[in-house]
């Protein structure tokens, strides 16, 4: 077992680490794709994207289904949207994607998963983004894309200094095929050597080389749906704000942390929802970035 050098994140800890000046025009702040969704999950990519312009990303582009990519335009009027053949099933596929293949070239951050629903359809759509991207492209892997990659550790060689996995407990256990232990700080170091690349699990970040940080300010509310997908699109916004992988995940740990607990004095413990987690990013990073 390698020896883990754990630090729990503060928000002092995160001052004297900050985050990159945000000047000049939106281009200098970069652009984040969300590749995502399905006929019947659409939200997971309107949260994922509000969440990344929430972060500090300049332009958000969203890939998702046909069926919902009009609907999805004009719910979120900051993005460019464009619609991907689907399956009989409402699944986004990865024929005819000519399109999303010059948005993922173009790209500075592509996040792939939130709003997937099938596991096979999600590794084509991952592997066509990998094969589009270059090595300064960051990728974020969330969701259905996790279990994809879990079947095709293969997918990420190569890529792995610019990116950032994302599971919850369901997903990290996938990803390692057995069950978590309780200690997230290991589990999480362990699937972050597996696939050489930055993790954060549960509010455990954690690199190849066996550093780690923990945010203990998360509480049971934070357990909601498309609270994941929000998490998701803060780390991808954060990246491409210009942080580096392990500096976005411990900020988008912590900034996801204390929207919550801003919540849950307004709403209660368990009875706030994701979209108010995503209006809840700006004042927690502005409390952090003052």
């Amino acid at each position: 077992m390698t020896e883990l050098d754990v630090t729990t994140l503060t928000p002092g800890r995160l001052r004297e680490w900050p985050l990159p000046a945000a000047e000049g025009d939106k281009s200098s702040r970069g652009t984040v794709l969300v590749v995502g969704g399905s006929r019947f999950t659409p939200g997971a990519v309107l949260l994922a994207g509000t969440a990344a312009l929430r972060a500090g990303a300049g332009k958000l582009q969203l890939a998702t289904t046909e069926s919902t990519a009009t609907a999805l335009s004009i719910a979120v009027p900051e993005a460019m949207v464009i619609g991907l053949p689907e399956n009989d099933a409402g699944a986004a596929h990865a024929s005819q994607v000519d399109q999303l293949v010059d948005l993922a070239c173009a790209a500075d951050v592509v996040l792939i998963g939130p709003g997937l629903i099938d596991v096979d359809e999600a590794g084509s759509l991952l592997e066509v983004v990998i094969d589009a991207i270059g090595d300064d492209v960051s990728v974020v892997v969330d969701a259905y894309a996790l279990g994809a990659l879990s079947k095709r550790q293969e997918l990420l060689k190569g890529r792995a200094r610019r990116a950032v996995l994302t599971p919850n407990q369901g997903e990290g256990a996938r990803l390692l095929d057995r069950d978590l232990g309780d200690d997230l700080d290991e589990e999480s170091a362990v699937i972050a050597r597996t696939f050489d690349c930055v993790v954060s699990l549960f509010g455990h970040v954690a690199r190849p080389d066996g550093t780690v940080w923990r945010d203990e300010t998360a509480d049971t509310g934070l357990g909601t749906s498309g609270s994941g997908d929000v998490l998701a699109g803060l780390v991808a916004g954060l990246l491409a704000r210009g942080a580096d992988p392990e500096q976005a995940a411990c900020w988008a740990a912590h900034v996801h942390a204390a929207a919550g607990q801003r919540l849950a004095v307004e709403h209660g413990r368990v009875s706030y929802l994701a979209r108010e987690i995503v209006d809840g990013i700006a004042p927690a990073l502005a409390a952090l970035e003052v």
